[in-house]
C-alpha cells in the first residue's frame, strides 16, 4: 500500500538521466602504482567506503571504463556474493569501480542510501537474487527494483532523522574501539610487569615476579559427568563457556553424556581448535552456571593454590593471548586436523609463566575488569541504538510513522 502523498517509482526513475545505473571494471589486473582507486566489495563497509588498501588501476584502463567512474554521494550496491552490501561514497576524489558493484547516481541520494539498506529491500534483495552457484544481482532487477517515495521536503527529513542515528552510532563505534583498544594495551603492560600499579599504601609493586609451571598452580579436572547434569557447555571466543543450544541454536553433544567432563563454576577449559582471534585456541573460565557438561577434548583444570592465584587474573591472562608462544612450542605438527591442534595435557601443564604476587594479581584484575565493564556497557548501548534505528527505518521508510514537513522529528 502506497501512503498518502508518496509514490511507488523505479529506481532508474530516480537516478539521474546522464548517468544510469551500471557497473566497472571487468578485469582490474594488477596493482598500478600511483594509478586510479577501484573499489571492489571489500571496501564496502557499514555504509562507508574504506580509504585504505584500495587496489589501484592504470589511467588508461579507468578511462576505458570511464561510464562507471563515481562521484561523491553516489551510491554502491554489491551485486555478487554478498550481494546488497550498500555504502555511500563521500570522498571527492576520482576512483572507479569493480564490475561486482552497481553504481546509483541520484539527486535523491539521501533518502535512497538509508531506503536501500532498510531489513524489507535487503531481503527483497536477497529474494530476487539469482545464480546456482553464486548469489547475484543483475541490473535489471535493480533498476526495476520498486521504491516507496514520499515529497522530497519529507525525504530530507527522514534521511536527517536516520542520520542523526548513524551519527551515533558511529560515535559509539568508536568509543567501544578505542575501549578495546586501551584494554589490550593494559593487558600487555600489566601482565608482563612492564607497568606496575600500587598497593594499598599508595606503593608502587616492586617484588619479583616468581616463574612457576602450570602444574604448580593448576590441576587437571578429568571428573566424568555420570548422569549429573545436561547443561552441555561449548568455548566461544566471544561469550566463553556458554550452552551449546545458545551458541549453536542446536543440541549436537552425543545423547549420552555420561563421558563427558563435568566442569564446576570458576574451573577453566582450554579448547585446542583454533578460531579467529584464537590461533592456539581459546581459555575460558565457566562464570555463567554452576556447573557444565563439555568435550573430553578440552582440556581441563581448576586452582590448587588460592593464596598464590587469583581466579580473576588468571582469566584475563589466558584471554591476553600471552600464552600463544608457548603452546605453539608444545603443538605438534599433524594436529590441526578440523581445525584441532595437538596438545598434549602433559605439555600444557609443563609451560611456565612469570607470576606477580597474589595483591598485586587482585589490583591487575581489577583494573582489567574495570575495562571490561566500560566495555560491555558501549556494546549494550551499541546494540540498543541498532535495533531503535531498525525498528525506526521500518516505521519511516514505509510511511507507517510520517515526520512533520516543518520540524525534524518524528510524529
Amino acid at each position: 500500500m502506497v501512503p498518502k502523498g508518496w509514490e511507488q517509482k523505479k529506481l532508474e526513475e530516480l537516478c539521474s538521466l546522464d548517468a544510469p545505473i551500471t557497473y566497472g571494471v571487468l578485469k582490474p589486473g594488477e596493482y598500478f602504482c600511483g594509478g586510479i582507486p577501484l573499489l571492489q566489495i571489500k571496501d564496502l563497509c557499514d555504509g562507508s567506503v574504506l580509504s585504505n588498501g584500495l587496489h589501484l588501476i592504470p589511467p588508461e584502463l579507468d578511462y576505458e571504463y570511464r561510464r562507471s567512474r563515481i562521484i561523491k554521494n553516489d551510491i554502491l550496491i554489491s551485486l555478487v556474493g554478498t550481494i546488497g552490501r550498500v555504502a555511500k561514497y563521500q570522498s571527492s576524489s576520482e576512483a572507479n569501480i569493480h564490475r561486482n558493484i552497481g553504481r546509483i547516481r541520484s539527486n535523491q541520494h539521501e533518502y535512497l542510501f538509508h531506503y536501500l539498506r532498510s531489513d524489507d529491500v535487503q531481503r527483497g534483495i536477497t529474494d530476487s537474487a539469482s545464480g546456482s552457484s553464486q548469489s547475484a544481482l543483475n541490473l535489471s532487477t535493480l533498476r526495476s527494483m520498486l521504491i516507496l517515495v514520499p515529497p522530497v521536503i519529507e525525504q530530507k527529513k527522514i534521511a536527517k532523522i536516520l542520520s542523526t542515528w548513524d551519527k551515533a552510532i558511529s560515535v559509539t563505534e568508536k568509543l567501544l574501539t578505542n575501549s578495546q583498544q586501551q584494554k589490550k594495551a593494559l593487558m600487555q603492560q600489566l601482565l608482563t610487569g612492564k607497568k606496575r600499579l600500587l598497593d594499598e599504601n599508595g606503593t608502587r609493586f616492586s617484588e619479583t615476579w616468581k616463574l612457576y609451571t602450570l602444574s604448580k598452580l593448576f590441576q587437571r579436572v578429568t571428573t566424568k559427568n555420570n548422569g549429573k547434569s545436561n547443561n552441555v557447555v561449548t568455548i566461544s571466543g566471544q561469550h566463553g563457556l556458554i550452552k551449546q543450544e545458545d551458541f549453536f541454536k542446536k543440541t549436537v553433544a552425543s545423547d549420552t553424556l555420561d563421558g563427558y567432563f563435568l566442569l564446576k563454576k570458576g574451573q577453566f577449559a582450554y579448547n585446542k581448535s583454533y578460531s579467529n582471534g584464537y590461533p592456539m585456541g581459546a581459555i575460558k573460565r565457566l562464570n555463567r552456571y554452576s556447573e557444565g557438561v563439555v568435550t573430553t577434548l578440552y582440556i581441563c583444570f581448576e586452582l590448587t593454590t588460592p593464596k598464590i592465584s587469583c581466579g580473576d587474573y588468571w582469566e584475563h591472562y589466558f584471554e591476553s593471548g600471552l600464552l600463544n608462544n608457548s603452546l605453539s612450542q608444545i603443538a605438534h605438527e599433524g594436529g590441526r586436523a578440523h581445525g584441532l591442534l595437538n596438545v598434549k595435557h602433559s605439555d600444557f601443564f609443563s609451560l611456565k609463566v612469570a607470576v606477580p604476587g597474589f595483591e598485586e594479581q587482585q589490583k591487575i584484575a581489577s583494573v582489567l575488569s574495570a575495562a571490561d565493564t566500560e566495555i560491555s556497557t558501549l556494546e549494550k548501548k551499541l546494540a540498543c541504538l541498532k535495533d531503535e534505528k531498525k525498528a525506526l527505518m521500518q516505521q519511516l521508510l514505509t510511511g507507517k510513522r510520517r515526520v512533520k514537513v516543518d520540524e525534524a522529528v518524528a510524529v
